[in-house]
């Protein structure tokens, strides 16, 4: 009896009208706050934005490194990120790229060849091709390959500006 009486309820205008109202009232209370800790969502004038775009592997500069190569892909504003930069990195077996560090900016990394280990949480762990490694904000992380071929990983760095400010820091030794 009382399913019966919930499942025919029937919602008043005046009822109708204050969910609106409520809502509409949450709405602009997140907008605010989000531009009061954010600031205002606009674009830098003399930033170029990145709208859609190819990149053609066949095309990209291949820079040697003491641990491999490197093919710097993109370093730019979107619509949406401060800045958007994305690197492909191959890496000699036995090799670390850096020592462990952290930074403000999030990353996304991307496994296609190769074996490594991540240090993620303060722990190392062994992770191969399509694995995926997030390292979230000012967290210590350090990547090397222990496999005994090339490892080829896809690195992209995103900055918004909920990113804190700072700089990279080293924290670790390539060990």
């Amino acid at each position: 009896m009382i399913l019966r009486a919930a499942i025919h309820t029937r919602i008043t205008r005046r009822e109708l009208r204050f969910a609106v109202l409520g809502a509409l009232i949450a709405a602009i209370a997140t907008t605010l706050a989000c531009h009061l800790a954010f600031g205002p969502a606009t674009v830098r004038a003399d930033a170029k934005v990145m709208g859609s775009t190819v990149f053609d592997w066949n095309a990209m500069t291949v820079k040697t490194t003491k641990a491999g190569t490197v093919r710097s892909v993109v370093s730019s504003p979107t619509a949406t990120l401060e800045n958007l930069e994305i690197h492909v990195t191959t890496l000699d077996p036995g090799q670390m790229p850096h020592p462990p560090h952290r930074h403000p900016n999030e990353e996304l990394i991307i496994i296609d060849k190769g074996t490594v280990e991540t240090l993620s949480n303060g722990e190392w762990k062994r992770v191969g091709p399509g694995s995926i490694i997030f390292n979230g904000s000012n967290q210590v992380h350090g990547l090397r390959n222990v496999g005994t071929t090339p490892a080829l990983y896809h690195v992209i760095n995103f900055k918004t500006a909920a990113t804190p400010p700072g700089e990279t820091v080293i924290v670790g030794d390539a060990k």
